[in-house]
């Protein structure tokens, strides 16, 4: 095989898209074997036979002034394995397997398939994956570029040099492939990328699994199957458990700024693990929501500008880290979602905008391909590369790191073509509507591979508008998501108490609208970080009145949004009253625990709420069944009351629920109920022991024949101001 003239420009000049077909070892066509290196910066080069010792040593000799280096020997017929022994310029002597001496490290099915867009493991194809073959210990690398001139590897084994390790692209499937021998876990590395445009730049790994701490950049080679999980009871009891029908009480975090150290740093995620668990499991919640743990270069963006979509932020540790804090959380039976991130990314120049010098991971038109609001480009979710780079996200975090659901982010931004564009600035569909049928596409599938791959892992769609069957099953026209944020319910409520209570009685309606539409999706009830951020002040500081109010306040929203129907999730510093801001730079105020007992008193409402809330099956076992849930009464609206009873399905266990919404104090007030016998107060807001003045019903009360509420018996309650109510029958 003998080189040709433009062969030799592209191979020394870097523009050679298959330098395996010239470097490594080839057969002669008139016989013999010849060998070809590029080795910048090398003094002399021996090819050393590794398998055969009979097998002949080959001198390799510089190809006039290039980097190229080549040898011959026409006695020799067949390929062989063998290293390079170089002598650097420097005299330093190296011994190492030629890296154009391998066969490619992925499939033509690996490659169908991920240009198919259902490669659903392709994480573990494309990216950096410390390999041994054929006795050499090294790194096969892998990157979708399809429209580059050359792609090389360059990293700190090879001097961030990238004459020395040029990829070859796969035939036509746009993936370039290079297996480097030598190269393990801890190397850096980044891909450097000669565009259509003669343009050369350096981007870090899509898939990378680990990156440098900002404000660096390069990826690095880690393996992910190192840690030894202990978490299969949870993982069987999870496939086991319907998640509809089982307590789900979610704690959202910032891992940043939950807590930090006297020094003002952050925890690491194992440093975190015993903090966290003592938490979660004193206050009673059943799963912890991370907001997005997705490298992010930009720290506050809180997650949400991903740079790095398969590797868990570098701020608080290493991959495995990661995986021991989520590992911990599951032996002290607490589930984990994460925040995920699909419906756009940052412009970043070293990470996946314009990857290959074109729009590649992102739509080509402006109008799809670029987010109005956030100045960050947008997936093109109809390309089957993207599709399965997107898809397999998802499963990747549910398989590599056990997470148990995943909070999938602005979805309706991915749903609609016109989100936040003015008429002109979007152009139908096929069909000529707004939606987005490629993101649904996309959604339908993702919820499928999850839901189907990973029993009992559940998806949340934040999702603010009417858009039909979000949680619906995928194979009946739906979505298939888990649940679906309440958005209508957040606003609703927190903008009627916002009002004073003498405010009240005309916006009762707006307080119990969500009744009317629960059946529609399954719904959970979400008070999240976005409510506690850019000057919407905090959810304590939103409360009105003076003194003990505000608090009383905060223990109704809290007591509706557990009690009424639907699974819930809070922000972190919100079951303490935090009287300012969330400030991702800071921590929780877990000061004001010190220096005031009504936000310990708050605190421990949460915590009882949470632990009544998981022993009584009528608070969650019929959250989405017809039955779980009926108004007593919620037309009083001089009174500021509503009453309503939670139920299992069967009805064998039942909870009334009293709210009064004002700042009167109700004595004898008469409320039907539905059987007879005592019914025993459970949860009283106003009790001292939450900051309350104690008003209650000494313990419960006894049913009389007397209907009342379209119900057959009745009680006279007293009902505190401002409070909620627990009662069960005994």
């Amino acid at each position: 095989m003998i080189i040709s003239e433009s062969e030799f420009e592209a191979i020394t000049h870097g523009r050679h898209a298959a330098p395996h077909e010239l470097l490594g070892m080839h057969q002669l066509e008139g016989g013999g074997v010849v060998v070809r290196a590029l080795l910048p910066l090398a003094k002399g080069v021996v090819a050393v036979p590794v398998h055969e010792p009979s097998k002949p040593v080959i001198a390799l000799r510089r190809v006039g002034e290039s980097d190229l280096f080549e040898g011959m020997l026409e006695e020799e017929d067949e390929i062989y394995a063998y290293d390079l022994a170089i002598t650097w310029g420097s005299g330093e002597q190296w011994r190492t397997r030629d890296a154009f001496s391998f066969l490619p490290t992925i499939s033509d099915d690996d490659l169908y398939l991920f240009n198919q867009g259902d490669e659903r493991r392709i994480y573990d194809k494309l990216g950096a994956h410390p390999r041994c073959i054929d006795g050499v210990d090294g790194t096969s690398f892998a990157v979708w570029a399809p429209n580059a001139q050359r792609v090389s590897v360059v990293g700190d084994f090879n001097g961030w040099d990238g004459r020395h390790h040029p990829m070859r692209m796969l035939g036509q499937s746009g993936v370039w492939e290079l297996f480097a021998p030598g190269c393990g876990v801890g190397s850096h590395y980044k891909f450097q990328i000669l565009t259509a445009d003669g343009e050369l730049q350096e981007k870090t790994d899509p898939f990378g699994l680990f990156f440098e701490i900002a404000p660096k950049t390069a990826s690095i080679v880690w393996d992910n199957s190192r840690f030894a999980w202990t978490d299969s009871d949870w993982i069987a009891k999870r496939e086991r458990v319907d998640p509809l029908v089982r307590p789900m009480s979610v704690y959202e975090m910032h891992l940043g700024s939950w807590r930090k150290k006297a020094e003002g740093e952050s925890y690491s995620y194992r440093e975190l693990a015993p903090l966290l668990v003592d938490y979660l499991r004193r206050m009673g919640f059943t799963h912890v929501e991370f907001l997005p743990v997705a490298e992010h270069a930009y720290y506050p963006s809180w997650g949400y500008q991903v740079t790095g979509f398969y590797a868990p932020s570098s701020r608080y540790g290493t991959p495995e880290d990661f995986q021991f804090l989520i590992n911990t959380l599951h032996e002290a039976g607490l589930g984990v979602f994460i925040d995920w991130v699909p419906a756009h990314f940052p412009k970043d120049d070293w990470a996946l905008a314009q990857f290959d010098g074109t729009p590649l991971f992102e739509h080509p038109d402006p109008e799809r391909g670029e987010h109005p609001d956030w100045g960050t480009a947008v997936f093109n979710f109809g390309r089957p590369e993207v599709k399965n780079f997107i898809a397999a996200n998802a499963r990747f975090w549910c398989d590599v790191f056990h997470v148990d659901g995943l909070r999938v982010d602005a979805v309706a931004s991915m749903l609609y073509l016109d989100y936040s564009r003015e008429e002109g600035e979007w152009t139908p569909n096929i069909h000529g509507g707004n939606q987005n049928l490629e993101a649904e596409e996309l959604l339908r599938h993702t919820n499928h591979v999850v839901h189907s791959e990973f029993p009992g892992v559940v998806t949340m769609a934040e999702e603010s508008t009417a858009w039909p069957g979000v949680t619906r099953d995928t194979n009946a026209g739906g979505l298939g998501f888990t649940f679906k944020w309440d958005m209508g319910w957040m606003h609703d409520t927190l903008k009627f108490l916002q009002k004073k209570s003498t405010q009240r009685a005309a916006q009762q309606d707006k307080f119990t609208f969500a009744s009317l539409y629960r059946d529609q999706e399954r719904y959970l009830l979400p008070l999240s970080h976005d409510e506690v951020v850019h000057e919407k002040r905090s959810l304590l500081g939103r409360m009105p009145g003076g003194g003990t109010e505000p608090f009383a306040n905060m223990r109704l929203l809290f007591g509706y949004q557990w009690l009424f129907p639907g699974k819930q999730l809070l922000f972190m510093g919100g079951e303490i009253g935090q009287p300012t801001e969330w400030d991702e730079d800071a921590e929780v105020t877990w000061e004001v625990l010190e220096e005031n007992k009504l936000h310990a008193g708050l605190q421990q409402w949460v915590a009882d709420l949470n632990h009544l809330y998981r022993d009584e099956p009528a608070l969650w076992a019929g959250d989405y069944s017809e039955g779980g849930f009926y108004w007593i009464d919620c037309a009083d609206h001089a009174a500021g009351v509503v009453s309503f009873v939670r139920q299992t399905p069967d009805a064998s266990r039942q909870a009334l629920v009293l709210l009064n919404l004002s700042a009167t104090l109700h004595e004898t007030y008469r409320i039907g109920l539905p059987r007879a016998g005592r019914w025993g107060e459970v949860l009283n807001s106003d009790s001292e022991y939450y900051g309350g003045a104690n008003h209650g019903n000494d313990g419960g009360v006894h049913s009389q024949e007397t209907p009342w509420h379209g119900q057959p018996w009745s009680a006279e309650f007293t009902l505190p101001p401002l409070s909620c109510s627990v009662f069960l029958c005994d």
